[in-house]
């Protein structure tokens, strides 16, 4: 399969599976993972989420699209997202697509998920941090109607080569419930 045929199934694909994060799932977390962030979870990060019960889901096509030995083989993983349900709201605490899968749409897709996942729930917001330097991700988070809600001062390392600390833009989105 050509890669301008496999972009064109990546954005027709209707679902996407989210399998409960395992602890034999992590390398591939992991390489996503390291590749993604200036300063990446480290496995005993992830394994902590597992541990702490927090909702953790590896995210593949679904198996019944799949193409074997390309992305949309379901043992590729495209993304991953890590979540920790409190009293009245759903907290995002991690959110990556493999960079070689980005621009598909499946950040919106894998967000309105969640935004279900809450619905589901009753839990009436989701609430997230990122970087002031993630463009990208903000603009993504703003055309969902995510707005942003404060700054937490000095939360995320700073580059290598900057001894200082990053602020976090903290963004909140209300969820509809059922009547």
């Amino acid at each position: 399969m050509s890669e301008a045929q496999e972009s064109q199934a990546l954005e027709g694909i209707a679902e996407l599976s989210f399998l409960p994060m395992q602890v034999a799932d992590l390398d591939e977390v992991l390489a996503i993972e390291s590749v993604s962030h200036l300063h990446p979870w480290t496995r005993g990060n992830f394994s902590d989420s597992l541990a702490a019960g927090h909702w953790a889901y590896c995210i593949r096509p679904q198996v019944d699209q799949a193409i074997k030995g390309s992305y949309l083989d379901p043992t590729v993983l495209w993304a991953y997202c890590i979540l920790f349900p409190a009293v009245d709201e759903l907290h995002l605490l991690n959110i990556t697509v493999s960079p070689k899968l980005r621009k598909f749409g499946l950040g919106s897709r894998i967000m309105a998920s969640i935004e279900s996942v809450a619905a589901q729930q009753n839990i009436p917001r989701i609430i997230l941090e990122v970087r002031p330097s993630n463009a990208a991700a903000i603009r993504l988070y703003q055309k969902l109607g995510y707005e942003q809600i404060g700054i937490r001062k000095n939360y995320y390392p700073a580059s290598p080569e900057n001894d200082g600390r990053e602020d976090a833009v903290v963004m909140a989105k209300s969820i509809k419930l059922a009547p």
